[in-house]
C-alpha cells in the first residue's frame, strides 16, 4: 500500500510557462494537452504548476482538455447537463456537487468493471461460446486445407489442426473428418436449442 508522501513523489510535475508551453519535469520534455489527455487515460497522476508563480492550475488544463475533446467532435456533455452545471455555479448548492459529480463518476467506473469481469466469466463458462471457437478452429482447419498458406494467418491455439500437412492422399481423409465434426456441432446446436 502506497502512502501519500509516495504517491506525492510518483506525481509528474508539468510546469506550464507564459509562453503556453507545457515542460514534464520527470521526462525533461515538453508536452502538449494531447500527451496531458493520454496521461490522464493511463491514470498516470499529474500536477500542472504555473512556472512563474507556483500556482496550480491543473484544475484548468483538464478544463481545457475537455473543451478541446469536445470541440474535436468527441462531444460526451450533453447540452441540457451544461445548462444545469451552469445553473449551479452560485447556488447554494455549488460545493456539494463536485463531491457528487466524483462520487458518481467513481460509481460509474466501479459499475463498468463489474459489468466487464461478468462478461468475461460468462463467456469462459458458456458452451455456446466454447462452442463457436470450435467453430473457429474448424473453419481455420478447412481454410488451411484449401488455401495454401492460410494456416499462417490464423491464431495459433486455434490453427493447431490445420498445423499437420496431410500427406497427398489425406485431404479426403481431412473431409470427412471435418463434416463429421460439423455434423456433431449441428447435434450440440439442436439440443441447446430444445
Amino acid at each position: 500500500m502506497t502512502t501519500q508522501s509516495e504517491q506525492k513523489s510518483e506525481t509528474v510535475i508539468i510546469k506550464k510557462y507564459a509562453n503556453r508551453r507545457l515542460y514534464n519535469t520527470q521526462s525533461s520534455s515538453y508536452i502538449t494537452l494531447d500527451h496531458l489527455a493520454k496521461m490522464t487515460r493511463e491514470g498516470i497522476e499529474f500536477r500542472v504548476l504555473d512556472a512563474k508563480t507556483g500556482t496550480d492550475i491543473t484544475h484548468q488544463i483538464l478544463t481545457q482538455i475537455i473543451m478541446e475533446e469536445e470541440a474535436s467532435g468527441e462531444q460526451m456533455l450533453p447540452v441540457n447537463f451544461l445548462r444545469q452545471l451552469i445553473g449551479m455555479y452560485g447556488n447554494s448548492m455549488q460545493g456539494l456537487i463536485p463531491h457528487y459529480l466524483e462520487a458518481s463518476m467513481d460509481q460509474f467506473r466501479a459499475n463498468q468493471l463489474k459489468l466487464r469481469k461478468a462478461f468475461e466469466e460468462s463467456i469462459e463458462s458458456n458452451p455456446l461460446a466454447k462452442l463457436a471457437q470450435q467453430n473457429i478452429a474448424m473453419f481455420q482447419a478447412a481454410a488451411a486445407a484449401f488455401i495454401p498458406g492460410a494456416e499462417a494467418g490464423g491464431e495459433t491455439a486455434a490453427a493447431e489442426p490445420a498445423k499437420e500437412k496431410p500427406a497427398e492422399g489425406g485431404t479426403r481423409e481431412e473431409l470427412d473428418a471435418l463434416r463429421s465434426q460439423m455434423a456433431e456441432m449441428q447435434k450440440m446446436l439442436d439440443k441447446l436449442a430444445k
